[in-house]
């Protein structure tokens, strides 16, 4: 997830800069301060393939502006825009969001997971090396914990990653009812209770629009990227 990385990016370089002013804060002004050029080149390759580091894609435009307003849950919404961009990591999120707290972490499971997402386009061995990758991502997002042997650990979301959850979900093609249990929540450990709790203190932060009366629920994400529009591409 390269979130140090992600971090160091982000604290450096404005939020309505250029594509070239991500490159240049990388190699040139190595802010990640990594030894060679070529290390610079290919930790911005990284990046790129993870994030985009592009406000003319939405989901980074989203991404960067939550950034900003939550500091606490920068770990989940690097988390969720790495999922929405990867999808061998998407593969395993069903095994982590399955396992109860304290339960130790099934490589096997991990394996499984993958293997079936690349029907057999893969060698065990490039496999062995994803499952590796996407488990130090979930240590990373505070999901699991420990080194050889890992266990999950809960998470605890914010109004910030609720919001982005909730718009994934929507860009993703699912209602507002759907969204509320949808695998982009079950990833921040949130009950349909907690969601509406969460988004209610998103709409106090002026990020969504929320109304609620009795079973009836009327959700606008608009307000998370102020940008719509400007670019026409997708996420």
């Amino acid at each position: 997830m390269m979130l140090d990385e992600l971090k160091a990016v982000l604290s450096q370089v404005p939020a309505d800069s250029q594509p070239e002013a991500y490159a240049a804060a990388i190699v040139e002004e190595n802010c990640l301060g990594k030894q060679t050029a070529a290390t610079r080149r290919h930790s911005l390759q990284h990046l790129r393939e993870l994030y985009g580091l592009d406000t003319g894609l939405p989901l980074f435009r989203v991404l960067a502006g939550l950034w900003r307003i939550d500091s606490e849950s920068h770990p989940l919404l690097a988390l969720l825009c790495s999922l929405a961009r990867d999808p061998l990591l998407r593969a395993t999120s069903a095994v982590i969001a399955g396992m109860p707290p304290g339960a130790e972490l099934s490589r096997g499971a991990m394996t499984s997971a993958v293997a079936d997402s690349v029907h057999g386009r893969m060698k065990e061995d490039t496999i062995d090396k994803i499952v590796r990758n996407t488990s130090s991502t979930w240590v990373q997002s505070g999901h699991l914990v420990g080194r050889t042997f890992k266990s999950r650990r809960r998470v605890q979301a914010t109004p910030g990653s609720v919001a982005f959850a909730l718009l994934l979900a929507r860009v993703a093609g699912m209602g507002v009812a759907e969204s509320l249990t949808s695998d982009w929540v079950r990833v921040l450990d949130c009950s349909r209770s907690e969601v509406l709790e969460l988004a209610g203190k998103a709409k106090r932060q002026g990020l969504i629009e929320l109304r609620m009366a009795g079973d009836v629920i009327d959700m606008n994400l608009d307000r998370l990227d102020p940008g719509a529009g400007r670019s026409g591409r997708s996420f």
